[in-house]
């Protein structure tokens, strides 16, 4: 998804990171990899993560820092959201000037709104809505 992003942007824009958690690492480990990725990225403005599902790895460990609030050490609040899309990423990309909580509020309108049954009669409905 970054490179497509990257792509269409024509240059990765700082403070975006991914960061790739493969099944079989300890959860610590991927903890600690998150946590470096986001003190990577802290403006002091808020640190939006994006996790592909909820209820898996990725999204568990993000849900760890996000809850563990000033606790984490970042001085910074974090959002976590799940179910992520192209969509999604390309509004938080286009909208990073944002607060936290506005980019938040557009990357999930961004995602629900990407989200489209094809076909011409489904697309002709969507498109007279």
């Amino acid at each position: 998804m970054l490179g497509f992003a990257e792509h269409t942007f024509g240059v990765l824009p700082e403070r975006v990171r991914a960061v790739d958690i493969p099944p079989y690492e300890d959860t610590k480990a991927s903890f600690d990899r998150v946590l470096k990725a986001a003190y990577g990225v802290n403006s002091g403005h808020g640190i939006l993560i994006l996790t592909d599902v909820m209820g898996a790895t990725p999204a568990n460990v993000a849900s760890k820092l996000e809850a563990l609030g000033p606790l984490s050490g970042l001085n910074s609040p974090v959002v976590v959201l799940a179910g992520l899309n192209l969509p999604m990423l390309m509004r938080c990309i286009s909208h990073r000037g944002e607060s936290l909580e506005e980019l938040a509020q557009k990357a999930l309108a961004g995602g629900q709104n990407g989200i489209l049954r094809l076909g011409s009669k489904a697309l002709q409905e969507t498109t007279e809505k």
